[in-house]
């Protein structure tokens, strides 16, 4: 039995939404992804193995769809969710296991945008060239978003889910566009989650910063 035997069932369609074919494999990255940013946003260990196993899923799922860029950034998410499973458990500092969440300096910043600028540049001539990719700008824009916020993620950087706010509002026409209508659904329900992680990792944030304060006073 070859590869393509095995993943085969999963590209077969399961429902159909808005006459469109809704595949096994766009439900599965519905779901797994939906429970990873509700563990994100809990700060919960479980989210990297659950978003190990959706990053797979949409591996098939985006290549399908000629969503190069994207399927290709599922490969150097499974990479950086390896980073960050590690991070999150040995990132504290000596005597700790848990990293805090902290905002995002200046100095990383500045790395970020300008490696977002070149990555979005460079992706989209890349896709441009050597692929049939119908959208390289904004498939290679998300890409590069996606890549900035995971790497905030990562480091529990509070401004990491603005990021992946400004991603999840390009993602949800984009898929839409190609026909992805649960997976453009899904990024809704991401868009909204990420507001909750949001105010979420903002409350740990200035809770953590006020205790120092009030051990002074006291």
């Amino acid at each position: 039995m070859s590869l393509a035997d095995i993943l085969d069932p999963l590209q077969q369609p399961l429902v159909t939404v808005l006459d469109t074919p809704v595949s096994w494999t766009e439900v599965l990255g519905f779901g797994s992804g939906a429970l990873c940013v509700w563990l994100v946003a809990r700060q919960h260990m479980a989210n990297w193995p659950i978003g190990i196993a959706n990053n797979v899923f949409f591996i098939l799922l985006f290549a399908q769809a000629g969503l190069y860029a994207d399927a290709g950034l599922q490969i150097v998410f499974i990479t950086l969710a390896a980073y960050g499973w590690w991070t999150w458990t040995h990132g504290g500092g000596p005597g700790t296991t848990t990293l805090p969440v902290r905002r995002t300096t200046r100095t990383e910043w500045a790395w970020l945008l300008a490696a977002g600028v070149v990555g979005t540049a460079g992706i989209t001539l890349l896709l441009s060239r050597a692929t049939d990719s119908t959208v390289p700008f904004w498939d290679a824009l998300t890409t590069s978003l996606s890549l900035m916020a995971t790497y905030g993620q990562c480091r529990k950087r509070l401004e990491s889910w603005w990021l992946w706010i400004a991603a999840d509002v390009v993602y949800i026409p984009l898929y839409a566009h190609k026909g992805l209508y649960l997976t453009s659904l899904l990024y809704a329900g991401f868009l909204a989650l990420c507001v909750v992680g949001l105010r979420s990792w903002h409350r740990d944030l200035t809770a953590r910063t006020a205790r120092p304060l009030e051990v002074a006073a006291a």
